[in-house]
């Protein structure tokens, strides 16, 4: 099944900003985020979707190379994946002869790949910063050969075939075509006694365990990078990088957008009407919160400098906090009696105290009368 376009799976145009591309994403994930979809495979694959194209689109690199060549351009198989051909060897490759490339297209050498590794983080850790040891595996050096993929004492040697070249050259009518060399496949070097670690590769698979440093402030999509800890390079080449993609789990209490934090807190029937005062959680402790008379519904509180410091630097964001009025329940039979007195002597004030009612039904009526009109 072919790929879809990363810019239609994050929902944004091609000439989307950076904040925008993050934006979409972290929309996305933490609306299919397995966490909060359990056992629901097509969120996860979803989310896992996601997660590949901001991984493109959010690196200026891969992204340039994605809109220039599409997937092949991103993909570990195509133009750009660690291992493959660049566009300037295939460039040397068809025109070196024209232009007088006689020189070695291309070493056995090679770089590692780079490694992509989500590390899941509750809101603290994210807020406060974080030390997390991570277990992943992938390529190393082999010590024995020390990468070089021969037997200990010895070492590679050049192809016979191309004489170290990586490439032969094919006559084809007036034209001279050069070709990858069929005996060593490119790499310009023949292993006769081949590493018994490693088989001839120069590196060898392990799990590694590797401590990182999470700074505070990170939010859901944000990477770090560190640098030679991906895999190996084949016969001593450089390993590639890590690339540690931050993913903030949903928290039971607080929702985060950007630097600001927002939660939901119950009120009574009595607190609303009477006001009062509560104790509210943040991320630092508890505070009091002031809660004035008459308060309703939906009424938004703003705690000043209660929220996240971003990582690259800022002020420090604020807790909003949106207050819901509870209806009681399981009434005793004496609350209900006292709630009807209540309701009667409501009445009786007309509608001075229920402006938002008798503004909803006025607006009722005009709207049916329109209907009958």
């Amino acid at each position: 099944m072919s790929k879809r376009d990363y810019y239609e799976v994050l929902g944004v145009e091609k000439g989307a900003t950076e904040q925008e591309i993050k934006k979409a994403y972290r929309r996305i994930a933490m609306k299919n985020h397995p966490d909060r979809n359990p056992d629901n495979d097509e969120a996860e694959a979803r989310f896992k979707e996601a997660n590949e194209a901001y991984e493109i689109l959010a690196d200026s690199e891969k992204r340039a190379a994605y809109d220039q060549f599409g997937h092949d351009g991103v993909n570990p198989q195509g133009f750009s994946g660690a291992g493959a051909q660049g566009f300037g060897d295939v460039f040397g490759d068809i025109f070196g002869d024209i232009f007088g490339g006689g020189g070695r297209s291309r070493s056995h050498v090679q770089r590692g790949a780079d490694l992509s590794y989500t590390l899941d983080l509750s809101l603290e850790d994210a807020v406060k910063g974080s030390s997390v040891k991570i277990r992943i595996p992938t390529s190393v050096t082999c010590k024995t050969c020390d990468g070089t993929g021969a037997k200990k004492g010895t070492m590679p040697e050049d192809c016979v075939t191309c004489g170290g070249m990586g490439q032969v050259r094919m006559r084809q009518g007036p034209f001279s075509v050069q070709q990858t060399c069929p005996r060593c496949q490119g790499a310009g070097k023949t292993i006769k006694d081949p590493c018994h670690t490693c088989h001839g590769r120069g590196a060898i698979q392990e799990n590694k365990t590797l401590s990182v440093k999470v700074p505070a402030g990170v939010d859901t999509g944000d990477r770090i990078r560190l640098s030679g800890e991906g895999e190996a390079g084949l016969h001593g080449g450089p390993p590639g990088d890590l690339f540690v993609q931050m993913n903030v789990k949903p928290h039971a209490i607080f929702e985060r957008d950007g630097r600001d934090l927002y939660c939901e807190i119950p009120i009574s029937f009595t607190d609303a009407a009477l006001g009062g005062e509560l104790e509210v959680p943040t991320l630092e402790g508890k505070v009091k919160l002031k809660i004035p008379s008459e308060t309703q519904t939906g009424k938004l509180f703003r705690l000043r400098g209660k929220g996240v410091t971003p990582v690259r630097g800022g002020s420090k964001g604020d807790l909003l906090c949106r207050v819901v009025v509870e209806t009681p329940i399981h009434l005793t039979k004496r609350q209900k009696e006292i709630l009807n007195e209540f309701s009667e002597i409501q009445s009786s004030q007309g509608d001075r105290q229920s402006p938002k009612r008798t503004s909803w039904f006025d607006g009722v009526k005009k709207f049916v009368d329109t209907l009958k009109s």
